[in-house]
């Protein structure tokens, strides 16, 4: 059995979970998520109150499908209850971040600034002219906006400028060697 699949979903108060063949719905304060399952996999709840899932058969497909299919609805209910959350930096002389209504405007090196719109159920934070946050209740969509925004400017191995994530350290290369 799956080590992540056996693991039961725990629903906190206020988040409720509608089941409807293969569709999960889950419902919280921030908002509502939903997901069709694959056919292998079933939902039910116990008598706790908690989720279980489990698979059809023992195949291997039916096997990875089992632990994602858990971790994407346990992700769904944390969603919809704290809601997740990446944090940036801008390194750089003169690249900064600012809020235009939903959306953000990049200073960052180009002859323009760079205007970044904010997609559906994401939000933006601005911390400080070189800090700012990315909001919402989707963990993919999160975490691919966040990807998308450091697109924009790639780190440079030498000198270390560009979009990166808070905390994340990048290995800086040796310059040329003169003589």
């Amino acid at each position: 059995m799956s080590r992540v699949g056996k693991k039961l979903v725990t629903v906190p108060n206020g988040v409720e979970i509608n089941i409807a063949g293969t569709k999960v719905d889950v419902k919280g304060p921030k908002g509502q998520l939903s997901i069709n399952l694959p056919d292998a996999i079933t939902i039910k709840k116990n008598e706790d109150g908690t989720y279980s899932l489990d698979r059809a058969t023992e195949e291997t497909k039916n096997k990875a499908l089992h632990g994602l299919s858990r971790s994407l609805v346990a992700n769904m209910v944390k969603g919809v209850t704290d809601g997740y959350s990446k944090t940036l930096e801008i390194v750089g002389t003169g690249y900064k971040v600012t809020a235009k209504g939903n959306d953000l405007e990049f200073a960052l090196g180009y002859s323009h600034p760079v205007l970044f719109p904010a997609p559906a159920g994401i939000s933006f934070k601005v911390e400080s002219p070189t800090r700012f946050q990315i909001l919402g209740i989707d963990k993919q969509a999160v975490g691919e906006t966040a990807a998308k925004v450091r697109k924009l400017r790639k780190q440079d191995p030498y000198k270390g400028k560009g979009i990166r994530f808070d905390n994340e350290v990048i290995r800086r290369k040796a310059g040329k060697a003169g003589k």
